[in-house]
């Protein structure tokens, strides 16, 4: 006897949640990615385009936070390649660049070194705590700083003292306050670069160590011919920071020595500080910021093109 077949419905899979989607155009993909990416764009216009744009134009003014502000050409730009204050700031940031830069980061570097031995002891508490001075406020260490080289209840000068070592008020010694601010700024901020070379360090293929082992290659040839050739691009990144965190330096320098004695620590940034909300002369302070900026451009790109053709010779 024939039967006929079952008229049951055919089985469809359940719809995804929320319906099915269309595929969007590239018109939709793109208005979803705009209002993703707008209330970022509206905070860097708002705080840091529209600060920029507007310092830009207070420099070719003679602005003083009074009445309306004047057009007055390249006049201020005039008075910084010529006022003997701003030379003095730039050879102060000059030396302090000097002194903080290959301090920072050949003490970044060689800790890096000592500490990516997998056989020493205690690494990770070692590289905790010299990371540790990078997340307290500059503000906070160059106030403990000056507590202890207080030559009255600092405990530097205690112990200096008992091993016969005299050096009396660091801060208010026009020789000895820059390589003052120079050693907290470097204690600061050298384990933000020891943490970004143990980075580049780890990154380095064990088996470029090993063949250079059986090449019969020692611990400096390893270094000299391995190691540094191949932290060149982490090298230029951390150099680049350095150069910049020191073109900047303001804030120990003003807790410690307000950019004394006599002028001795008068930074750049200090200058900018001092015209600005001192002296009131916002197009000057304007201008000076702009001329620094293109400064620490300029010294950015000429590091990228250095170590951009080493990185070509290399390869």
């Amino acid at each position: 006897m024939h039967t006929a077949p079952p008229t049951g419905r055919r089985y469809r899979p359940p719809a995804p949640l929320g319906g099915r989607r269309r595929a969007d155009s590239p018109a939709g993909r793109g208005l979803k990615a705009a209002a993703f990416l707008a209330p970022a764009l509206i905070i860097l216009g708002a705080f840091t385009i529209w600060p920029m744009l507007s310092a830009l134009r207070l420099s070719f003014t003679d602005a003083s936070g009074f009445g309306e502000p004047e057009f007055i050409g390249f006049e201020n730009y005039i008075g910084v390649f010529t006022d003997p204050d701003i030379l003095n700031a730039v050879t102060n940031t000059a030396l302090y660049t000097v002194l903080f830069t290959p301090i920072a980061v050949a003490s970044a570097l060689a800790l890096a070194l000592l500490l990516n031995n997998p056989r020493l002891p205690f690494r990770g508490f070692f590289r905790t705590a010299l990371f540790v001075p990078f997340v307290v406020s500059f503000s906070v260490a160059a106030f403990a700083w000056s507590y202890l080289v207080d030559p009255q209840v600092g405990l530097l000068n205690y112990w200096l003292r008992g091993a016969g070592i005299q050096i009396g008020n660091v801060l208010e010694d026009p020789h000895l306050a820059m390589p003052m601010v120079v050693l907290v700024a470097v204690w600061k901020l050298f384990g933000f670069y020891f943490v970004i070379f143990l980075a580049g360090l780890q990154d380095i293929p064990p088996t470029i160590y090993e063949a250079a082992r059986m090449d019969g290659a020692g611990a400096w040839s390893r270094l000299r011919n391995v190691t540094l050739p191949l932290l060149s691009n982490t090298m230029a990144f951390v150099l680049i920071f350095a150069m910049i965190a020191a073109l900047q330096a303001f804030d120990q320098i003003y807790v410690m020595t307000g950019g004394g004695p006599y002028g001795s620590t008068q930074t750049l940034v200090m200058e900018i500080y001092e015209s600005g909300f001192r002296k009131l002369d916002i197009g000057f302070a304007s201008a000076l910021s702009y001329v620094l900026l293109a400064a620490t451009l300029l010294l950015s790109l000429v590091q990228f093109v250095f170590f951009g053709r080493k990185e070509k010779d290399l390869a």
